[in-house]
């Protein structure tokens, strides 16, 4: 039989489970029962309340407190658990190693493949960055889901070619999320963006899109909306990623611009005041 496992997190995101066994920021009821509670921990910023948390579910069943903001490798992936039904990732870490980015650090400065598993919401550090049978493995089983898949993770798109924009194209998917945090991402991205019109995706659809780091040291709202610019005219709905750090802290104007630049409804009316068809 298998064991009754209460998962606690301190908030919730789109990527949050959601069956009877998931708690979101709050202590045990008279009513729960589990044979182990288990408190996921995303963003550093959370982990004095999971601590205190850990401390009130213990009256319920053995605590386990762990997750990204621990800094701890991730394990194989276990559809379900801590993401909701549909999610997948398939492999960890990133050969990169971006200051603002945590993952290379995690994971040990490697790559790892994982055993790949159902989901069609792909949310792999790097995917692209794996070895081509893994890759192959992952597209297998995303052509028979029941979904068209969305890549959230984010696609490196200094690894594009135009085979990869083809086999993407095949796919059908409904979003893939590509990155432009540094200088040295423009080029890359633009290129990325010629391989998949070339090989049919359309600029209208706005499947294309990407994460534009914001508001870390030395960034100013000026200098943002050209980066955003520059992402749109290459093809891709950007997407402002607002930079916190290691005690969640960011500036309450960024919070406003970023939430200006974080709805995708809202975004292609922006970018078209501001940058145009």
């Amino acid at each position: 039989m298998e064991p009754r496992i209460i998962r606690v997190f301190p908030s919730k995101t789109s990527a949050t489970p959601n069956d009877d066994l998931v708690r979101i920021h709050t202590t045990p009821s008279l009513f729960d029962e589990a044979d182990e509670v288990h408190i996921s921990v995303t963003f550093t910023w959370d982990i004095p309340w999971a601590e205190w948390a850990a401390k009130q579910w213990s009256a319920v069943a053995p605590v386990k407190v762990g997750g990204p903001a621990y800094n701890e490798p991730g394990g194989d992936f276990v559809p379900g658990m801590y993401m909701k039904p549909g999610y997948v990732i398939t492999s960890r870490g990133c050969p990169n190693r971006c200051w603002f980015c945590t993952v290379p650090k995690r994971e040990g400065y490697q790559l790892r493949e994982l055993p790949v598993t159902d989901g069609w919401i792909v949310a792999d550090d790097n995917l692209l960055a794996c070895s081509p049978g893994h890759i192959d493995e992952v597209f297998t089983m995303l052509a028979r889901q029941p979904h068209r898949p969305r890549f959230t993770g984010g696609l490196e798109s200094a690894l594009m070619t135009p085979d990869m924009a083809g086999r993407l194209h095949a796919l059908k998917p409904k979003t893939l999320y590509f990155a432009y945090d540094r200088p040295s991402e423009l080029e890359p991205l633009v290129q990325a963006g010629k391989m998949l019109f070339n090989a049919g995706f359309s600029k209208a659809t706005h499947a294309l899109r990407c994460y534009v780091l914001i508001g870390h040291k030395g960034d100013t709202e000026e200098k943002a909306i050209k980066r955003l610019g520059e992402a749109w005219k290459a093809g891709f709905l950007p997407f402002a990623m607002l930079y916190r750090d290691q005690e969640g802290k960011r500036d309450n104007n960024w919070k406003r611009f970023q939430r200006e630049w974080a709805n995708h409804t809202i975004i292609p009316c922006n970018c078209k005041k501001y940058f145009g068809e």
